[in-house]
């Protein structure tokens, strides 16, 4: 699905950049992702993946706690939601988020056309 340009991404990208909320052990957290999914054929499930970067660097450190307690953590857009894992911070600040199953942005149903 290509997101809408009224929600401030590119119409031709797939996944989803954007705003976003991370929720960390009850603590909404700011934050601005760029999203995608793929489906994993050894699995048989859908994976999303991408970067976030915190919009606000006090959050960072309930953020850290989290990672390191393993507490729980809930990744939010406009068009879903989901548990998701964070990872390495990569040079620019930006973290690694991942999940298994429906992602936290719409999607559109596969097409299941027969020839």
């Amino acid at each position: 699905m290509s997101p809408s340009p009224e929600q401030g991404h590119d119409e031709h990208d797939e996944g989803y950049t954007g705003p976003a909320v991370l929720t960390v052990d009850g603590r909404d957290v700011p934050v601005h992702v760029r999203l995608d999914a793929r489906h994993e054929p050894q699995d048989g499930r859908l994976h999303w993946f991408g970067r976030m970067s915190l919009g606000d660097g006090s959050a960072e450190p309930a953020l850290l706690a989290a990672l390191t307690g393993g507490g729980a953590l809930e990744l939010r857009t406009g068009g879903g939601r989901a548990a998701a894992r964070v990872g390495d911070q990569d040079p620019w600040g930006r973290y690694r988020v991942t999940g298994v199953g429906a992602p936290p942005y719409a999607v559109d149903e596969p097409a299941l056309d027969e020839d």
